[in-house]
């Protein structure tokens, strides 16, 4: 008989507490983490608001590293005790969407997403991570377990970011929103050789970090019009390319009318609320401006993971510095609750178990 563990979970919409459930068991193909750092997201705070449904007694929770506690008997490349990192997304690389390419939309839309979701999420003692051949990435030497965190969700977002934002090499491009996500944008953004990076959001400590990221020029958008000064920066011309990081009406229209023609606009956001996002029309050429705008949800799997490590292992990119809090799990509660009201100038809270 499995032993219990300890769960963070939701309990109908706007409800969460803590819970003992049965410790899970491993599939064939599958694996058990026993959980050593965890992540809070505004994701979380979306879920637990009802943005995908009611739910009850599901295990909050997407971002997490580990050591693997059991294993399926076909796993070959994993073996009990490796500390790994398990990205947010873990698709089953065999379903039609997998095999057409988009594996973050495994077996439906949004399907590869799913702790939290479809599933007991991260926020436990133990977590099950389905075909685990695919989709646990050990983390090197040299790799703190608090770095490494970061792969599973932010990096591999705000990198997606900046990836699907065709930003021409020397290009310009401006991130609208500097949490988590958006100032791994605008590193994203760095590293995809853009030439002008310019970041907007209204919180001090955020434009602070984002300066020392990399972001070239920051804009505090409750002292001046992001509008005004970005086409100052570019001729009257817009930029190259615009990532949206918040999930908003506002947000999603800026980068709409920030954006040259034939440029594009790449959204990262979650946006949790409303039945419909609309796009300006004049600024989008009435349909006719060459824009594109591209979306996407975090790429999952082994090899993006190693990747991501790869870049922190050699030293081309620092996560730490956006952890601003840090909590044992017996007050993730406390946690979720400051992502939400974002006071206390968190920008991210790690999680110890």
């Amino acid at each position: 008989m499995a032993g219990k563990m300890k769960c963070f979970v939701m309990q109908g919409v706007g409800k969460v507490g803590f819970t003992e459930k049965p410790i899970p068991e491993p599939g064939p193909n599958d694996a058990i983490i026993k959980t050593t750092h965890a992540l809070v997201c505004t994701s979380d705070v979306h879920t637990v608001k009802g943005a995908i449904g009611d739910r009850n007694n599901l295990t909050l929770g997407h971002e997490a590293v580990g050591m693997v506690y059991e294993i399926g008997d076909q796993v070959r490349s994993i073996k009990k005790g490796d500390t790994v990192a398990v990205n947010a997304i873990t698709p089953c690389y065999k379903c039609e969407n997998c095999l057409r390419g988009f594996t973050s939309q495994c077996t439906q839309m949004l399907g590869g997403w799913k702790f939290a979701n479809i599933k007991d999420g991260t926020f436990a003692e133990y977590f099950h991570v389905n075909d685990a051949e695919a989709n646990l990435a050990p983390i090197p030497k040299g790799v703190s377990p608090e770095a490494a965190v970061y792969t599973c969700d932010m990096m591999s977002t705000g990198f997606m970011g900046a990836e699907f934002a065709n930003i021409p090499l020397g290009g310009s491009v401006a991130v609208f929103a500097l949490g988590p996500v958006g100032l791994m944008a605008a590193v994203g953004a760095k590293l995809k050789g853009a030439g002008l990076i310019i970041g907007v959001d209204g919180m001090i400590n955020r434009l602070e970090l984002a300066k020392k990221l990399g972001v070239d020029i920051i804009v505090n958008f409750k002292e001046a019009d992001p509008m005004n000064k970005i086409m100052d920066l570019t001729d009257g011309q817009g930029v190259d390319s615009a990532i949206e990081c918040l999930g908003g009406q506002a947000t999603f229209e800026s980068c709409i009318k920030a954006t040259r023609p034939g440029g594009t606009i790449s959204v990262t956001g979650y946006f949790g609320e409303g039945e419909y996002v609309n796009i300006p029309r004049m600024e989008w050429g009435v349909g006719m401006s060459d824009k594109v705008i591209r979306t996407g949800l975090c790429p999952g799997g082994k090899e993006r993971m190693k990747r991501l490590l790869r870049l922190i292992k050699t030293g081309k990119v620092d996560p730490t510095p956006l952890t601003t809090h840090k909590f044992p799990f017996e007050q993730v509660d406390k946690a979720l609750h400051l992502m939400e009201t974002k006071e206390d100038g968190i920008i991210k809270p790690l999680i110890t178990f």
